[in-house]
């Protein structure tokens, strides 16, 4: 029997750097898939947790943010140049609100509990990133948590009332508590931590370590800070 190797990951769906990490540790995942087991689970991160539910205006939000709309086209042309190279298609074009994204959470809790939360978390960093799905509105989220395997009447029900807040926002604080204040951030068998986008082969070996007893740096997104 394979040993298994747990995996936590601290995200959010609109963290550019949460969607290119998640592709870089399945390659690195995929490349040791002859030697070890992998468990994944998903934690809640907001970026912005004071973002209205309405959302922001995204490009006017991001360029204040970032300190102009000359930095914000910079910072953009960037990221999305790095997806590329992981075989990710960045539009920020079609992304025009800035979502508030409590709720995209508490369905990826929801679909924790039917086996579906990966399915849920690729389908929601492609709605935003790569096909400009405006996740303000209720019916979309639904369509999008539908496409990754969910029942649509569930979901709906999940977002008319407080399911899972509680949960989502306990999970919020154990990582607060841990110290960790950017994403991607990935808990290692409870025990290791890693931080940020790694390169394959860093987490190939990061995992083959069972990631070392100091933190590695990587790009990530802060909520204080001006990348993302």
């Amino acid at each position: 029997m394979k040993p298994k190797i747990k995996i936590a990951i601290a995200s959010d769906v609109v963290c550019p750097w949460c969607y290119i990490g998640k592709r870089r540790i399945e390659k690195a995942m995929d490349h040791l898939k002859n030697e070890y087991e992998f468990d994944i689970h998903y934690l809640p991160f907001e970026l912005n947790p004071g973002t209205p539910k309405e959302g922001y205006n995204q490009k006017e939000y991001l360029s204040n943010k970032f300190g102009g709309e000359e930095r914000y086209e910079q910072i953009t042309s960037n990221v999305t140049s790095v997806a590329a190279q992981d075989g990710l298609k960045f539009d920020f074009s079609k992304q025009l609100r800035s979502p508030n994204t409590l709720d995209s959470h508490r369905i990826i809790w929801f679909a924790d509990k039917t086996g579906k939360q990966k399915a849920t978390v690729e389908a929601f960093f492609k709605a935003y990133f790569e096909d400009g799905v405006d996740l303000t509105k209720k019916e979309n989220l639904i369509s999008v948590a539908a496409s990754a395997g969910l029942e649509a009447e569930k979901v709906k029900a999940l977002l008319e009332s407080d399911e899972g807040l509680d949960e989502v926002k306990e999970s919020e604080r154990f990582i607060q508590g841990a110290g960790v204040s950017g994403v991607p951030f990935y808990i290692i068998n409870d025990k290791y931590g890693i931080s940020g986008a790694q390169p394959a082969d860093v987490f190939v070996k990061a995992l083959k370590d069972i990631a070392g007893e100091t933190p590695l740096q990587g790009e990530s997104c802060d909520a204080d800070g001006k990348n993302c």
